[in-house]
């Protein structure tokens, strides 16, 4: 059974090939997402929303795969939309008056029946309490310029700096601060942490 790999489908989109800024076009999307806010670091309801995330997403990869048409796919890496109500607050770092979404792309054959099937088969054998805030939704970015930070998140400043200099000089932002978390934090050592920055950018 070949396994499918989304990363190599949307190379342009999770793949970047250098640190620079670059300019892509992202399409509709499907994403099991979750909507919350406060520090990511001490908000009990974020680590809820990660664990709800991979939870569904993994027991939606292994119900396709052992379906009655097999199919085996890559689940894809956590990603994360932030901002805040004042977003001078966000540029200050007030991690407390931050809001979020958290998300992962899900292929275009999990659909809407399949994600509610692995929420109740999730919330039988485990009752995490982020599940209930699930939802399956379609996103829709456009015109985005990204780059690839290296490193601890402490240390992304100074790349979001050159990401927001490159698009306001060329009609200026618009839509939300977007990270695409493609390490495991949890094993990788902070200085090997690779995250795509990403920012919507206005039509040209």
């Amino acid at each position: 059974m070949e396994k499918i790999d989304l990363k190599k489908d949307w190379k342009q989109l999770y793949q970047p090939s250098a640190k620079e800024v670059v300019e892509v076009e992202v399409p509709p999307l499907h994403y099991l997402m979750v909507d919350g806010a406060g520090d990511p670091n001490t908000t009990p309801a974020y680590a809820e929303a990660v664990e709800a995330l991979f939870s569904v997403s993994y027991t939606a990869k292994f119900m396709l795969k052992k379906g009655a048409q097999p199919i085996d796919y890559a689940v894809m890496p956590l990603e994360g939309l932030w901002w805040a109500d004042d977003m001078a607050a966000f540029e200050a770092n007030e991690r407390s008056q931050w809001r979020w979404t958290m998300m992962i792309l899900q292929p275009d054959f999990v659909g809407a029946d399949v994600i509610d099937a692995a929420m109740a088969e999730v919330q039988r054998k485990k009752a995490l309490p982020g599940v209930a805030r699930l939802r399956y939704d379609s996103f829709v970015e456009g015109r985005c310029a990204q780059l690839l930070h290296v490193g601890p998140f402490s240390e992304e400043k100074p790349n979001i700096d050159r990401l927001h200099a490159y698009i306001d000089g060329r009609g200026g932002r618009r839509g939300k601060h977007h990270e695409i978390y493609l390490s495991d934090i949890r094993r990788a050592a902070p200085e090997r942490w690779k995250t795509i920055i990403r920012h919507p950018m206005q039509a040209a």
